[in-house]
């Protein structure tokens, strides 16, 4: 018996295989109970590369504008780092895709 053999190829499209996570922003908001020294230090230690000079302007940017954006990147480690600022009880924004 002749068994024909059949292969199949399967082309991947070059823009499915390299898509990104999305973009997005991470954002703490105002509020009247954490103060400055917990919201730089929480940044510092959860942020990477987050320097104390910048989490402290941060911290007063924060207090004056109502917010400020302190992370931007892939969605997946937004994710991480916002649940982990919520979780020292920051008041946080959603998610925002750029």
């Amino acid at each position: 018996m002749d068994q024909e053999t059949t292969s199949t190829a399967t082309v991947l499209d070059p823009k499915a295989t390299k898509r990104k996570y999305p973009e997005v922003r991470i954002i703490v908001l105002n509020d009247n109970f954490n103060t400055f020294e917990h919201v730089a230090n929480c940044l510092v230690i959860i942020i990477p590369g987050m320097s104390e000079k910048r989490s402290w302007l941060l911290a007063v940017e924060v207090d004056r504008e109502g917010s400020a954006e302190v992370w931007k990147g892939p969605l997946e480690q937004a994710e991480l780092y916002h649940q982990q600022l919520v979780s020292k009880g920051l008041t946080m924004a959603p998610i925002e895709k750029i």
